[in-house]
C-alpha cells in the first residue's frame, strides 16, 4: 500500500458534481452528462460509473466510481487526466503475477492509495479457454470469485468506504471479469436494477476487440499464442451477467443478505451516503 493523493478537485472540464462537504455529493441538474467512456493511451476499458438509477430514485454521482481494464501502461496524458479527475484510490484486482510481470499503477507519478487485493490466485489455463466462449461457465467462473475472493471483496469495499477514498478507480487487466464482478455488487448493493448491472456489463464488448488487436500488435511474434486467450477476452454476454446475478440471488437471498455475508453492510450504507445523489 502506497501514499494517498489527500482531496479530489475538480476535473477541467467542469463536469464533477458540486462538494458540500467531506465525501458527499449534490447534483447539479444544468451541467451536462460526462462522457461513461474515458479515453486512455495506455488502456482501452476506462468507464464511469456514475449516472446510474436506483429503484429508490437515486443515482450514483459521475465521477465518483471508475472500473478499468490494466493501468501500468499509462501515457504522460493518460497521469495528467487521472490527476485532473482527482483519483484518490487504485484497487487493483489481479492476480499477484500479473503486476509483477507487467507492472503496478504509477504511484511515483500520480500519488494515490494503492490497493492490492488478488480476487484470485490464479488465471485461467490454455485448456480452460474454450470454456470462456459459454455464458453459463462464465457465469460459474464469476460467481466462485464471490465466494473464494470474498476476503478480496471485503477489502475492496473497506478501502471504497474509508475516508478520502474518492473517487476511486478499480481494475484487472481486461476490466470485464474480475473488474465486472465488483462492479456487478457494487452497483447492486447500491440499489441499481438488474438489466441496468447487465448493460453495463455489455459495454465491455467493444473494448475487447481493440483490447485483442493490441495484443496482437504487441506479441507479433506470438499471435497464436494470443488468439487462444480469444474467448476469454471477447466474451461479453448479456446472458453472463443475467446468470450471475440469479446465482447470486439463489445462493444468498437477496443482495442485502449478500452485503452481510461478505461483511459489507456498514461500508455499504458508507457508499450510498457518499456515492449516490438525488436523480
Amino acid at each position: 500500500m502506497f501514499t494517498r493523493r489527500r482531496g479530489c478537485p475538480p476535473g477541467r472540464d467542469g463536469t464533477l458534481p458540486v462538494m458540500s462537504g467531506p465525501d458527499t455529493l449534490t447534483a447539479d441538474p444544468s451541467a451536462p452528462e460526462p462522457s461513461r467512456a474515458l479515453t486512455f493511451e495506455g488502456c482501452v476499458n476506462f468507464r464511469d460509473l456514475g449516472g446510474y438509477r436506483t429503484v429508490d430514485g437515486m443515482a450514483v454521482g459521475w465521477r465518483r466510481l471508475f472500473r478499468a481494464d490494466g493501468l501500468h501502461k499509462l501515457s504522460g496524458a493518460d497521469r495528467r487526466q487521472l490527476i485532473d479527475l482527482g483519483v484518490a484510490t487504485v484497487i487493483d484486482l489481479r492476480t499477484v503475477d500479473e503486476a509483477e510481470q507487467r507492472g503496478r499503477f504509477p504511484v511515483e507519478d500520480v500519488p494515490v492509495r494503492y490497493v492490492d487485493l488478488p480476487l484470485t490466485d490464479v488465471l485461467p489455463t490454455t485448456e480452460e479457454m474454450p470454456s470462456w466462449a459459454e455464458a453459463s461457465y462464465v457465469a460459474s467462473r464469476y460467481a466462485l470469485m464471490v465466494s473464494e475472493g470474498a476476503p478480496a471483496l471485503t477489502g475492496a469495499f473497506a478501502a471504497l468506504a474509508s475516508g478520502g477514498s474518492l473517487p476511486a478507480v478499480f481494475h484487472c487487466s481486461a476490466g470485464k471479469d474480475r473488474t465486472g464482478v465488483l462492479s456487478a455488487l457494487i452497483l447492486a448493493f447500491l440499489g441499481v436494477p438488474d438489466e441496468t448491472i447487465v448493460a453495463d456489463y455489455t459495454l465491455s464488448a467493444p473494448a475487447m476487440e481493440h483490447l485483442l488487436e493490441r495484443l496482437k500488435a504487441e506479441y507479433p511474434d506470438a499471435v497464436e499464442d494470443v488468439m487462444r486467450f480469444a474467448p476469454a477476452v471477447l466474451q461479453v454476454r448479456p446472458e453472463t451477467m443475467e446468470e450471475f446475478l440469479a446465482t447470486l440471488r439463489a445462493d444468498y437471498g437477496s443482495y442485502d443478505d449478500l452485503a452481510r455475508s461478505l461483511g459489507v453492510a456498514d461500508a455499504v450504507a458508507t457508499l450510498r451516503r457518499t456515492v449516490l445523489v438525488p436523480a
